[in-house]
């Protein structure tokens, strides 16, 4: 399948938003379970480091960054988001747009990239570690889903490039 890596703008947030619910769906994807309108969503994500998977007229796939902290000293580190429609898995997509992310990052001087995902989500797992992240640890009952205690595997990305000094 062909598709192209482009920046997310704000007309592309009607389908960014379905790709989002279908991750909703799954129950595997976060812990939230409301998909937020365009302001709240802008407002919670870097202005730098969204993107999408076009594929012809239609997005494949999104992925984008969220500061972990409003404190000057965690500037540099960011959590990860890549969500990747039904019509888009096995093909690479999410695997080309984590790959943008981290090129992007280390251009606005991210050192540390996050993600923390469920344990279930396996297929997010084996990506993250395909692209340089490692297991931190596993987050045992750190918050409820559906009325059930859910456990995240915390996995992080040291880059190679910012934050060497």
């Amino acid at each position: 399948m062909d598709y192209e890596i482009v920046s997310m703008t704000a007309g592309d947030w009607g389908r960014v938003r379905e790709i989002y619910g279908q991750g909703l769906a799954t129950g595997n994807a976060t812990f939230e379970t409301e998909i937020p309108d365009w302001e709240t969503w802008n407002s919670g994500h870097l202005t730098h480091s969204r993107f999408v998977a076009r594929g012809g007229e239609d997005i494949l796939a999104w992925a984008a960054l969220s500061p972990v902290s409003g404190r000057c000293v965690y500037g540099g580190v960011a959590e990860v988001s890549v969500y990747v429609a039904e019509n888009g898995r096995g093909k690479g997509v999410g695997n080309a747009l984590l790959g943008a992310l981290i090129t992007s990052s280390e251009k606005n001087k991210i050192w540390t990239l996050q993600a923390g995902i469920f344990p279930e989500n396996e297929a997010s797992i084996r990506l993250h570690l395909r692209n340089g992240f490692r297991e931190v640890g596993r987050r045992e009952r750190i918050g409820k889903h559906g009325g059930v205690w859910r456990d995240t595997v915390l996995l992080e990305r040291r880059s190679v490039v910012v934050g060497r000094d």
